[in-house]
């Protein structure tokens, strides 16, 4: 595409018209930005549909009941998803500052989750049982490691190519269209039928990721970033544990890592959901289909709007859809005591899913676009790695909400999540706005 119809495509989205915004990046880069926002939009687009054919909260479990993995893998999932993504980070960030460019982080990191995917749909046609079951946690650690190279470098990339009050739209679209592709792979696997093909099925799906991360690699590598910053690149382990003294001496950063770890609890919200909408449902293996397009439907349709009331302010978006999750999980709990024969049917908990993504995806959005804008160049890096770091080890001991869930039940840990979404809500209002509105 020719770069003046790039250019004109870039003001018809963002609304600049004739006054290109161009905040907080460098002024050799304000040019490049209508590429560097379709280029940035279309990997992430990609890898984040990659993501869904892979994902820890759905696919994965239903991948390793197919393969007759036993169940105490599946416990491993999402600790692992998360937690692989989140904790190297420190260590990462501190050769990602030695580097002027931090494009090639990225590729790298996409470039191995390529490869992790294609390992894992040679999993699903060949083997079985907990030997399958070993090989897909050995390959989603593979996975994780390598996406945790793409998160801490892609946000900085961002903070260095487009522009504050256009990266929270950037991650609407990304979303939105990511949502309508998960949208169309629920409504496929919903009308999926058959004992036989489930194990091609799934390598299809697999290695149909591993070529969207190809193709995600090769327009990241499109973008043009201009060299930044490259302070703080000393030994590995040394950086590392001085970055973390951030949290002592940056006290606005310290209060977003605290409302950040109360957020976990939107999050950690969505399995209680399904373990709810299984024991009261007979949908069978078609619940998965639903779920898929509730998902789906959600970030098509709320992502746009989070993004667009994320460049506004970030820090609402977080106490609004904090706010959402939150009376939605004591009122969900309500209904189930005062009415406990209610709530029944795949539609209805479809629904309720729904509505749970559509918080986490505010949550999501809110708070990467207030990391980015809240730091300069020379401490994104650092604020990325350090806030990844503790929410790792929170995420890790955030699964004993699952311990709660075997001993209270489903309905009172959504309650209690609810409660800690309410306090997240509360502090996200008192964090200081840095949005700045074009």
């Amino acid at each position: 595409m020719p770069a003046p119809t790039i250019g004109k495509l870039y003001d018809l989205v963002t609304g600049d018209e004739d006054a290109r915004v161009c905040k907080d990046i460098p002024e050799s880069a304000c040019n490049d930005q209508p590429r560097n926002f379709f280029a940035y939009l279309v990997s992430n687009v990609f890898g984040k549909i990659a993501d869904e054919l892979a994902s820890a909260r759905l696919t994965l479990p239903w991948l390793l009941g197919a393969l007759g993995a036993p169940a105490a893998f599946v416990g491993f999932l999402v600790p692992i998803r998360e937690a692989g993504v989140l904790l190297p980070q420190l260590v990462v960030a501190a050769y990602v500052r030695r580097m002027p460019l931090r494009k090639p982080v990225w590729i790298l990191g996409s470039l191995l989750t390529a490869g992790a995917f294609a390992l894992m749909a040679f999993t699903a046609l060949n083997l079985t049982g907990a030997t399958a079951g070993w090989a897909l946690i050995g390959l989603l650690t593979v996975y994780s490691l390598a996406r945790g190279l793409c998160s801490v470098s892609a946000k900085d990339v961002l903070g260095k190519t487009v522009s504050k009050s256009r990266r929270g739209a950037l991650m609407g679209y990304s979303a939105a269209f990511a949502g309508v592709a998960t949208l169309l792979l629920g409504i496929y696997l919903e009308y999926f039928r058959g004992e036989h093909g489930t194990t091609t099925l799934f390598f299809a799906l697999l290695l149909a990721g591993a070529g969207l991360w190809l193709v995600a690699t090769a327009v990241f590598a499109l973008i043009r970033e201009q060299p930044g910053a490259t302070e703080g690149g000393g030994n590995a382990l040394t950086v590392a544990l001085q970055s973390l003294g951030v949290l002592r001496t940056d006290r606005q950063f310290r209060a977003f890592v605290g409302v950040r770890i109360l957020l976990l609890s939107v999050a950690l919200a969505p399995p209680f959901y399904v373990l709810l909408a299984q024991q009261r449902t007979d949908d069978g293996a078609a619940g998965l289909g639903l779920l898929i397009i509730a998902s789906g439907i959600a970030a098509s349709v709320s992502s746009p709007i989070w993004g667009r009331l994320g460049d506004r302010s970030s820090r609402s978006v977080m106490a609004l859809a904090a706010a959402l999750n939150g009376l939605l999980g004591i009122g969900v709990f309500a209904v189930l005591v005062l009415l406990p024969d209610s709530l029944h049917g795949g539609l209805t908990w479809a629904a309720l899913f729904m509505l749970v993504a559509i918080c986490h995806s505010g949550v999501r959005l809110g708070r990467k676009v207030y990391l980015v804008d809240m730091a300069t160049s020379e401490k994104r890096a650092t604020y990325v790695a350090v806030s990844n770091t503790v929410i790792g080890v929170a995420m890790l001991a955030g699964g004993l909400a699952g311990v709660l869930g075997d001993w209270l039940g489903s309905a009172a840990v959504i309650a209690i999540l609810g409660v800690v979404s309410l306090a997240a809500a509360w502090g996200a209002r008192g964090l200081r706005e840095v949005s700045e509105p074009g």
